[in-house]
């Protein structure tokens, strides 16, 4: 078996674990962290809330974290997710009263995840203590998506290095447009 075939086995045997794992903890808090996801309501609720008690500072990392995770968005949904049609994980891994409406769009990589990680790496390095904070949702809205079998262990693995990466750009761009126009 050579690296790709194993890396590929231990993915959907990961995926399949946590996507199967029968926790009445994690199956009455996810949804409610789907929810509030989704279409990054939590992000903009966040970055509004910075913006309003936070000061300068508070606005400056509403901001930089709301670009982060726009360029992390268009990057994982409209560039990648096009490039690589990888198909959602199978619905028998899901339990039967977990299976509700799943994503027609490709699975790789995560595109939730992406923005959370995106929002918040961005947000961490303009004003720590709220970036640290905005660490747990994140966390929880990466593990969601596979535990609900939306995505594979990898997809997530993606979408993170995704939103890392527009983080940097995010927090990079005021000072690269200083030194071109100036």
């Amino acid at each position: 078996m050579d690296m790709f075939e194993s890396l590929h086995d231990g993915d959907h045997r990961l995926g399949r674990q946590v996507s199967s794992w029968p926790s009445d903890g994690a199956r009455r808090l996810l949804p409610a962290v789907e929810e509030a996801a989704e279409h990054t309501k939590l992000w903009w609720g966040v970055a509004v809330l910075m913006a309003a008690v936070g000061g300068w500072r508070g606005r400056l990392a509403a901001v930089t974290g709301v670009v982060s995770m726009a360029v992390a968005q268009t990057v994982s949904n409209g560039v990648v997710k096009h490039m690589w049609r990888r198909r959602r994980p199978p619905e028998e891994w899901i339990s039967p009263e977990e299976v509700r409406e799943r994503p027609d769009s490709p699975s790789f990589p995560s595109g939730h995840t992406a923005a959370a990680v995106g929002f918040t790496a961005a947000v961490a390095t303009v004003w720590p203590w709220p970036g640290a904070a905005c660490a747990v949702p994140t966390a929880l809205v990466a593990y969601e998506r596979v535990h609900s079998g939306a995505h594979y262990p990898s997809d997530v693995a993606a979408g993170a290095l995704i939103g890392l990466a527009a983080s940097v750009a995010a927090r990079q761009t005021p000072r690269l447009l200083r030194r071109v126009l100036l």
